[in-house]
């Protein structure tokens, strides 16, 4: 093989998908192919090509944008654009080289060929970045879970047996009969078809026999009638989330408003990701910081069950979140046991991940107070003692005190809701850096216990001023840029040099992170109020501030980038090892590997369009 053909041959089998080829098809492939080289500036593909062909980028650069101008991907070495080989040749793009640069050309007939005689090279060839990023998701999925994960099965699938149902008028005692010869713990309230509420033993046990009520009175007198429901085609992991975050253990399926039947808690013990369910209900039993202490040791336990029962990283960080909100609710509980009951009502806020629900097993904290105006100033030391006491709390639960100690036991974070609306104007109205780190971590805040309205009224003021303030976007994109993926300009991935990490990608700083802040100034940008990650990219779809696909791009490579640290993680925790950040790349198999480089493509090349709409050192 001559020398030319030889350093082709080389290139290509280290770049996918041409590893997956066989010797002899890859030694063939050299002499199939030509060279073209682009001046910086000149249309790519070349306008004057010969024939349709599969580009590989073996120097340069190539930025390809949308109908309306905006960067939509960026092709660097061993990258391809096989458009015109594909069906949708004809659609609407523009691209120019942005570098001087080199390509390899490979006819579409030979690009088929390939893939007709070798399929893992036909597998991994995709015709998008969305495409191989779903195709990447999937593949991260795939553990050792049976087919009756509770990601997999549906609501309905887990109805055991026929609805157990009364109506209004039935007596408690005929109730109470009917459950006991059905071996039922809960019986439906019906008028027909129409469900009306809902009696559990604990009902019969609190809100009949305790209260002295007649067991010859109607059911109606008793029963729970603010019952929450579910469709049957609900995936079981979000009915198990819906038990873990309202404490019941009885859910009812309803198909419009015709009763199919009703799943439980014993339904879900099943499947090895029910444990978050239990694990809630012991945190509400518990009576003592040490009691608290002892079921969220059962957490990392957690995490690595739901992971290897092929939990994504949503799916974790709602299960680990709900778990910290029932032990921020419990230790609540505790001190105004202690205390007493609040002199004036307040909300107790969570912050960062845990507000997101996007926790991991044992973060730190991140929380604050806010309380009523009416608050006296010696109703000061009442609040100061229930911070400190939640917050050491939660640090005898392994939920760290925050380094920045941004908590509630801060006096700066424990103040009456004018007070922080005065915060809220000065961070806007003043973007200097704490202003805009201070922003990053208050802008997330989600209320865990308390009057809701507190932050409903603050949130929806803030929206208003921030969406109206170019200059404020301005400041805190720049802030949202400085964490850009670990990506080469060549795509190869650049990893942490020396320390303890040495060779290793930060997962969480360098992925997670950038997605979270694109997220957050999109959301700013548009003035809209959630503050989980994948709701901001999914309400701001097709917006000013991103387009519908690119949207949908970054939840799927903030999805793939959270399972492979969660996964990570899990590792970690099963060898007993404290769970980091940190992975290396030859923990990832090949085409693992090549999804990684097209996440932090994604994120990279909405990094790009953020700075262009709102460009540093520039307000708009």
């Amino acid at each position: 093989m001559q020398i030319e053909l030889a350093e082709i041959r080389d290139f290509l089998a280290a770049h996918r998908p041409f590893d997956e080829l066989p010797g002899q098809l890859l030694d063939s492939l050299p002499s199939q192919m030509s060279v073209r080289y682009l001046r910086r500036g000149l249309p790519f593909p070349p306008p004057d090509a010969d024939a349709h062909y599969l580009y590989i980028v073996r120097q340069g650069a190539v930025e390809i944008r949308d109908r309306g101008g905006e960067l939509i991907d960026k092709l660097g070495e061993g990258d391809l654009h096989a458009q015109s080989c594909s069906d949708d040749a004809g659609a609407a793009f523009s691209a120019a080289a942005s570098e001087d640069t080199l390509l390899y050309l490979l006819p579409c007939e030979g690009l088929q060929a390939l893939r007709s005689r070798c399929a893992a090279f036909d597998a991994c060839f995709t015709t998008s970045v969305t495409e191989r990023l779903a195709m990447g998701l999937a593949v991260a999925r795939q553990t050792q879970a049976g087919g009756g994960s509770l990601m997999r099965v549906r609501a309905g699938e887990l109805i055991g047996k026929p609805p157990v149902c009364v109506t209004r008028d039935a007596s408690i005692r005929s109730a109470a009969r009917l459950m006991t010869e059905q071996r039922v713990s809960s019986v439906l309230v019906v008028d027909g078809d129409l469900l009306l509420g809902l009696i559990t033993d604990r009902d019969l046990r609190s809100r009949c026999i305790a209260a002295g009520i007649s067991y010859d009175r109607p059911v109606q007198e008793i029963m729970t009638t603010a019952v929450h429901t579910i469709a049957p085609a609900t995936p079981g992991f979000e009915a198990l989330m819906t038990m873990t975050r309202m404490n019941v253990h009885h859910l009812p399926v309803t198909d419009g408003q015709r009763v199919r039947g009703m799943i439980t808690a014993t339904d879900l013990i099943r499947h090895e990701s029910a444990n978050a369910v239990y694990l809630v209900g012991d945190i509400h039993k518990a009576d003592s910081v040490e009691a608290l202490a002892a079921a969220s040791q059962r957490l990392p336990e957690l995490q690595i069950r739901l992971v290897f029962a092929g939990a994504t990283a949503s799916h974790l960080g709602e299960a680990v979140s709900a778990v910290t909100d029932a032990l921020t609710v419990r230790l609540i509980e505790l001190a105004e046991r202690d205390l007493g009951p609040a002199p004036v009502g307040y909300a107790w806020v969570a912050g960062g991940s845990q507000a997101r629900r996007e926790q991991t097993a044992h973060s730190d904290q991140d929380n604050a107070l806010i309380i009523d105006d009416t608050m006296k100033a010696e109703d000061g030391v009442y609040f100061e003692r229930l911070a400190w006491f939640v917050n050491d709390g939660l640090n005898r639960c392994g939920f760290i005190y925050c380094p920045g100690d941004v908590m509630a036991s801060n006096t700066q974070w424990r103040q009456p809701l004018r007070q922080w609306r005065a915060y809220f104007d000065r961070w806007i109205g003043e973007p200097e850096p704490m202003a805009l780190m201070l922003s990053s971590v208050f802008f997330d805040l989600r209320v865990v216990h308390g009057e809701h309205a507190l932050l409903e009224e603050l949130q929806t003021t803030n929206q208003e001023k921030t969406r109206a303030n170019g200059i404020f976007l301005a400041y805190m994109s720049g802030n949202a840029l400085k964490n850009a993926p670990p990506l080469g300009f060549f795509r190869n991935l650049v990893l942490v040099r020396g320390g303890e990490h040495d060779r290793t990608l930060d997962l969480k700083r360098r992925g997670v992170v950038p997605v979270v802040d694109l997220a957050r100034v999109y959301a700013l940008a548009e003035g809209i109020s959630p503050v989980n990650t994948r709701s901001r990219l999914r309400a701001t779809a097709q917006s000013r501030s991103v387009s519908g696909q690119g949207a949908r791009d970054l939840e799927d490579a903030f999805e793939f980038i959270g399972t492979l640290r969660a996964q990570h993680q899990a590792r970690q925790l099963r060898a007993g090892q404290a769970a980091d950040n940190y992975l290396a790349p030859d923990e990832l198999s090949s085409l693992e590997r090549s999804h990684l480089k097209d996440a932090f493509g994604v994120i990279a090349t909405l990094q790009d369009a953020l700075a262009k709409r709102f460009p540093t050192g520039r307000f708009i």
